[in-house]
């Protein structure tokens, strides 16, 4: 089967798109061991900016070092496009993760939660404003608001909400903002250079800068032990394989057929969470499954009628 058969057949692409965001969702336990390993605080932001630096800019290596093995070109069809390439880095990689570290300091992981999935629906109305592909019909109304309502379930009975402050809903707003607008970005990349070339040249460029911001913040990684650096090659990993992955079905698929799938990370994250941090698990995280995958299913039956 072709390569782009493969990650367009209905089968294949939800597949895929599950496996992205299971990663994603592996992440989120992972980061939290990695941070007590490397002696990295909630309010070390610049820290935090430099391990995300060290995560994305190996994992930007990887993929181009893959993309090199299996013959793909480097060549942008136009000198310029770097430029589109430079781009694409500073909004999914340096931006989103720079104001998603800064948000999380300051924010209640509740509400940064909230605040974070409802990326995955303005991703999927954005997308059909801009694409033709993507085409906004009652059931993806629908879709989206199970989706999110399962999202909003997921963060019930956390500490109350406090005042809006733009140092912390603010910066995860902008960090929401910004992978929106990468998953747009992510149509305009694949038409000016190799999807893999570009995710992993952005991801490197943008590692490069997260560690440059991080080291003039003052952060530094206090410490460093085997099991820091074996938490670090596995998120290094989820990211090539995450990003490579989603960043090829958005190339070729509705985008929201695609998108919706995120919907499940803070899910997969929150029960992960349970079996590797021994944190408290609660049933409303299994109704707040269902809840998303039901998202999921009648957004995609929406793309396939």
């Amino acid at each position: 089967m072709h390569t782009r058969n493969i990650f367009t057949h209905p089968v294949w692409a939800s597949v895929f798109a599950l496996t992205a965001a299971t990663l994603w969702g592996w992440a989120y336990p992972i980061l939290k061991l990695g941070f007590i390993e490397f002696g990295i605080t909630a309010d070390m932001t610049g820290s935090k900016m430099i391990f995300a630096g060290l995560r994305f800019g190996f994992a930007g290596i990887i993929v181009m070092l893959i993309a090199r093995i299996n013959g793909k070109s480097f060549k942008p069809q136009k000198p310029v496009n770097w430029l589109y390439v430079l781009l694409f880095a500073l909004v999914n990689t340096t931006l989103h993760y720079a104001f998603f570290y800064i948000g999380m300091s300051h924010s209640e992981g509740s509400r940064a939660a909230i605040l974070n999935a409802a990326g995955t629906f303005i991703l999927v109305i954005l997308a059909c404003l801009f694409f033709e592909s993507d085409k906004m019909t009652g059931k993806k109304i629908l879709g989206c608001a199970i989706g999110i309502s399962g999202i909003i379930l997921l963060n019930v009975g956390g500490s109350k909400s406090s005042a809006f402050s733009m140092s912390g809903d603010g910066m995860i707003l902008l960090n929401t903002l910004c992978a929106a607008f990468a998953g747009l970005l992510t149509r305009g990349l694949n038409k000016r250079i190799d999807i893999l070339v570009g995710t992993g040249c952005s991801l490197a460029i943008g590692g490069g800068i997260l560690i440059i911001i991080g080291l003039i913040a003052g952060g530094s990684i206090p410490t460093v032990t085997p099991a820091g650096i074996i938490y670090l090659c596995l998120l290094i990993c989820i990211s090539s394989i995450g990003f490579s992955l989603y960043n090829k079905l958005i190339s070729c698929n509705p985008i929201g057929k695609i998108a919706i799938y995120n919907s499940l990370i803070p899910i997969v994250g929150a029960i992960t969470s349970c079996l590797c941090l021994s944190e408290p698990f609660r049933w409303t995280y299994l109704t707040a499954a269902f809840l998303a995958a039901t998202g999921v299913y009648i957004i995609n039956r929406a793309d396939n009628t």
